[in-house]
């Protein structure tokens, strides 16, 4: 499977949607000042300085180098670190990751990662897509890849579990879950659907051609014309979020 490439340019100025959604999220973690929290795929550091704004004291990590380049000329501190190789030991007050978790598919290590690095009483609050989240997206991905063999295999470079299944996961590392939720939040793609896909399935188009890029590009569109675009609201992505508090007991 193609590992997804981020531009942090292209990302600012096509997706930022995603920070700008995370208003409930952060609420949810109330970050107090003083605090010391773990920004888990931080990306371009948007919402880390948001908590540095709050007087907390802030790490983000993210697997991308030029993510973690952008977050760095914003002032944070930020390191070029995997989701799955979380290190830290009884270091944060709170872990914290929005938008990020789906892309990280060996869930365990990740929570386990977060409840290491959480001193007593931490907590662990995330945002992340959930069960049916882009399942219209996904549905037509997959349809354009069947009927193109030459495409090869489709792969799923995404985690979307259900409640029930994460709750599971959170409690077998050790969690208290005191809050979670699937949320359907339709998301309005102002830059279209063919720029979401080019931003958020690179890893999934990456090994093709130029031109099969393009066929790719033009028959999802077509799929998802009528089920996700109107004349009134535009494109409209199917996303349903995951969000959650737990802590460590």
């Amino acid at each position: 499977m193609s590992q997804q490439n981020w531009n942090a340019s292209e990302y600012i100025k096509h997706a930022s949607f995603v920070p700008t959604m995370a208003n409930d999220v952060v609420g949810l973690l109330n970050p107090q000042e003083g605090e010391e929290i773990l920004d888990v795929g931080c990306g371009d550091g948007e919402l880390t300085r948001l908590l540095q704004e709050k007087g907390c004291s802030v790490i983000g990590i993210d697997s991308s180098p030029s993510m973690i380049e952008m977050a760095k000329t914003r002032g944070i501190t930020a390191y070029v670190i995997d989701g799955h190789n979380i290190a830290y030991q009884n270091r944060f007050d709170a872990v914290f990751s929005n938008a990020a978790l789906h892309w990280l598919t060996q869930p365990e290590k990740v929570v386990k990662g977060a409840y290491l690095a959480l001193k007593e009483n931490g907590r662990f609050v995330a945002e992340f897509g959930g069960e049916g989240n882009i399942a219209a997206l996904l549905r037509a991905m997959q349809e354009v890849f069947e009927e193109n063999t030459e495409f090869g295999q489709f792969h799923m470079p995404w985690f979307f579990p259900s409640v029930e299944e994460y709750q599971g996961l959170l409690e077998q590392a050790g969690f208290h879950v005191k809050y979670i939720k699937l949320i359907a939040r339709p998301t309005p793609l102002k830059s279209g659907i063919e720029k979401w896909l080019e931003i958020f399935a690179e890893g999934i188009t990456s090994h093709l051609s130029q031109e099969q890029k393009t066929t790719f590009l033009r028959s999802v569109k077509g799929k998802l014309l009528s089920v996700l675009y109107t004349e009134q609201n535009g494109w409209v992505a199917d996303y349903v979020r995951l969000r959650f508090e737990a802590t460590k007991p």
